[in-house]
């Protein structure tokens, strides 16, 4: 895409941002500094950016309710209280392996939240990603190094993730009412030659925008798995997008700024965020989670 207007969130910079999510109810977006152990907070309406510390590493949330949200750590899964920011367990997740942290998720249109594990140092196979839904907890995939593209179909009737390394995002067919798989994972379009696949949203037709880690921005692609366009941004490692607004017509992408050479063209630019006008409501907004 040529032309992209897109503006750069001021006052910051992230080690491994990852993990944004949008609240359309308070016009607030949250997103990770992973190993910063850091949870941003900016609220478009008042313009004023917010920074939580977390006990351990994080990498994700969900709405529960206005009070309430579920955060993803790497040993559980924890119920957050918004007001004063208490964390109270609510579910153990690889509490059992200090060698794994979460990475990515997502909230399916039923309410399940698909969750990914990964190594800490990024051993080979020691991921896993999990479904979640009203207190039941399943693994649904295995022998993953880092998960990551996790998203659904607006109708929910399909999932999608990749496991970075192997450059090729998969699609599994999926029970619309649970979230839960249906069917063996097949790949959706071409492995990637433009960086790796990272975090991924599904607009409100279908189609995945996915950064690109080490491609420098996101690439947007049709539900048949057919490349359709290249939005552009100054960070290499852009890490994971979603979509914000009152109509879903902007998109927040994270970035990284780990292994970069401070010398090299661009580097500034690594571990912002950035906002892309997309000029007409295009996205969605996620589901809230359902815990019981």
């Amino acid at each position: 895409m040529t032309g992209t207007v897109w503006e750069r969130l001021e006052g910051f910079r992230c080690t491994l941002g990852e993990g944004p999510t949008y609240d359309r109810h308070t016009d607030t977006v949250w997103w990770f500094d992973i190993p910063g152990r850091v949870l941003f907070e900016h609220c478009f309406t008042g313009g004023v950016t917010r920074q939580h510390g977390l006990p351990e590493l994080s990498s994700a949330l969900a709405r529960i309710d206005s009070e309430r949200q579920l955060l993803v750590t790497e040993s559980g899964l924890y119920l957050r209280s918004i007001a004063d920011g208490s964390l109270s367990l609510h579910m153990p997740l690889e509490a059992d392996q200090p060698q794994t942290r979460s990475n990515d998720a997502r909230v399916h249109p039923s309410g399940a939240f698909w969750i990914g594990t990964m190594g800490k140092d990024e051993k080979e196979g020691a991921g896993s990603i999990y479904w979640y839904r009203k207190g039941a907890l399943r693994r649904l995939f295995s022998g993953i190094t880092v998960s990551n593209a996790i998203c659904f179909s607006p109708d929910g009737r399909l999932g999608y993730f990749t496991d970075t390394p192997t450059r090729q995002i998969m699609q599994v067919a999926l029970d619309a009412g649970t979230g839960l798989p249906i069917g063996a994972p097949m790949p959706f379009g071409a492995p990637f030659e433009d960086g790796m696949p990272d975090g991924a949203v599904v607009d409100a037709q279908g189609n995945l925008w996915v950064a690109c880690w080490g491609g420098h921005g996101v690439q947007v692609y049709a539900p048949d798995g057919v490349f359709l366009r290249k939005i552009a941004l100054p960070a290499a490692l852009t890490t994971c997008p979603a979509f914000v607004g009152p109509e879903a017509e902007r998109l927040l992408v994270t970035s990284a700024l780990v292994n970069i050479d401070p010398e090299s063209p661009g580097a500034d630019a690594a571990g912002g965020v950035f906002l892309v006008d997309l000029g007409v409501p295009t996205g969605k907004f996620e589901p809230d989670v359902l815990i019981g």
